[in-house]
């Protein structure tokens, strides 16, 4: 359908983002709680309860490479004609969502654990990867972009809310020591999944077949040698490798790792500083992470703000924010005082300001990360961009779980017991203020140089316009060329080659602009 003919309203909007309800709900509980769970109640050890997680979202992260593809050109066959080449893995992924529940089973060994959890990954990212390119799909205008980001942040700082405060509810309803708790959590949020997962599936579109989309539908399968495919393959690593060589896609993506690493780091370690670094109990814990309702509103601001002021300041304005909160920790950790709860939650809501807006900047950039790209190669590659952030963040998110884990156990670390020496203790404070506070910095490094906002947007694809209608390359303005220039990271004579001419060489942007 065309896209003229679609209107990006609130309600569809709200509709959009209600899957990120799940993108940031089931990842938050996992980070905040699944390591506590398993070396608490389940019995595991750090290394055998962080290498689950570890484990599975290296085989995921793989998997994930090869959805971005895979959904680029699924509107091949019937299902993608009939059901969207992105939208199909929506409805079938609603039902999946109820494998969820069985991660918060106790009384189960490693194996099971690690099956349930990889399925679990797995299901999620056939689900995310695809629906994270609908705002592109969707529509072209910026604001019609930033209003379904801005829904997407809203809904998924519910979800983070959710995530934490239902837990703590929970347990502190049925008790520090009992594991039932997590599991009725798993059930109300797997049943949460499922309805959001549906309702975004129903209210949202993609953008109408392209006369070459439509030939190469026509087009014969031919059969392929062994060779062929082998070809093929690593082809398609080339083509996700390309990726790497958009500047502002590198930027952003490794502003996206460090700082979202950070978060993780955070999360996983609170709810052990809380419990034997504080000596306070796992339900006060869960209210400090539940003050991520700050993020409701903040999310809204942080809307109008990225518009205003754009993305680098609102990253530089987060991680300052963050690192700020971190010192307050470590001196209520140092100097315990009568009001150390008051000053813990104070510290806790405002850290949880820098996070939303950590959180919901990188994902109202990426949208518009495609439309650089297609300067440089002529086409649409939302999928493939998708499935390179997608599996660059799952990494990244192993290494560091399974380093927490390794280091909690090398730290002395004792499974299932509520007092531990104090060497463990000390190398939990060091992981939560050493760890988050030096990612942060690094992301912060990188965002002070990150130029894609509003304005440069519109000059961009004002440029990617005028040279579809033909104009010619020796047109362009000083402006344009500077702007084109410093987000693709090449020449402007390299770009918008004829379609005879040999391919824009992905491998040797312009040297001096190269950064």
């Amino acid at each position: 359908m065309s896209l003229k003919n679609r209107k990006v309203t609130i309600p569809v909007s709200i509709g959009y983002g209600l899957t990120d309800i799940m993108g940031g709900g089931a990842f938050t509980v996992i980070g905040a709680w699944l390591l506590f769970f398993y070396t608490t109640f389940v019995g595991l050890s750090p290394i055998e309860a962080a290498s689950i997680v570890a484990i599975a979202r290296i085989v995921d992260a793989i998997v994930s490479l090869f959805m971005g593809s895979f959904t680029d050109h699924f509107y091949k066959n019937y299902l993608g004609k009939k059901f969207g080449r992105r939208r199909f893995f929506l409805l079938i992924g609603s039902p999946l969502m109820l494998v969820y529940i069985l991660l918060w089973m106790n009384g189960m060994n490693f194996w099971f654990y690690l099956a349930v959890y990889l399925a679990f990954e797995i299901i999620a990212a056939m689900v995310l990867i695809p629906w994270e390119t609908l705002p592109s799909e969707m529509t072209k205008d910026f604001n019609d972009r930033t209003k379904l980001s801005t829904c997407r942040m809203f809904l998924s700082a519910s979800g983070t809310f959710l995530a934490t405060f239902i837990p703590g509810l929970l347990i502190g309803w049925l008790g520090d020591n009992n594991a039932d708790a997590y599991l009725i959590n798993g059930v109300v949020f797997a049943v949460m999944f499922t309805v959001c997962v549906f309702i975004s599936w129903k209210v949202t579109w993609e953008r109408e077949l392209t006369p070459q989309m439509l030939a190469e539908i026509e087009k014969a399968p031919q059969a392929k040698t062994v060779a062929e495919k082998l070809i093929a393959f690593g082809n398609l690593f080339k083509e996700y490798a390309s990726t790497l060589k958009v500047r502002a896609f590198r930027k952003h993506l490794a502003i996206y790792l460090f700082s979202f690493t950070a978060k993780d780091v955070y999360n996983t370690v609170f709810v052990f500083f809380c419990v034997y670094c504080l000596n306070v109990s796992s339900s006060l814990a869960g209210t400090l992470l539940s003050m991520s309702i700050v993020g409701l509103p903040v999310t809204l601001a942080a809307g109008v703000a990225i518009i205003k002021y754009g993305p680098s300041r609102l990253y530089i304005f987060a991680y300052s924010l963050m690192m700020l909160c971190l010192g307050g920790f470590f001196l209520v950790y140092q100097f315990p005082t009568d009001n150390k709860v008051l000053l813990l939650v104070i510290l806790a809501g405002v850290y949880q300001v820098g996070r939303c807006v950590l959180e919901f900047t990188p994902w109202n950039v990426f949208p518009f990360i495609p439309d650089i790209d297609e300067m440089i190669t002529r086409q649409r590659r939302e999928g493939l961009f998708a499935a390179v952030m997608t599996f660059s963040r799952k990494t990244t998110v192993a290494i560091a779980t399974f380093a927490v884990g390794l280091l909690l156990q090398s730290g002395g670390f004792v499974k299932g017991s509520q007092v531990q020496p104090q060497e463990a203790i000390n190398t939990i404070a060091m992981l939560l203020f050493v760890g988050t506070a030096g990612l942060l910095a690094i992301a912060l490094w990188q965002a002070l140089t990150f130029h894609l906002n509003k304005h440069t947007h519109k000059i961009f694809v004002a440029e990617t316009d005028r040279l579809k209608a033909h104009g010619h390359k020796k047109d362009v303005t000083p402006e344009a060329r500077h702007v084109v220039e410093d987000l693709t990271g090449y020449s402007y004579d390299e770009l918008w080659l004829p379609a005879s001419a040999e391919h824009v060489k992905l491998n040797k942007p312009d040297s001096v602009l190269n950064g």
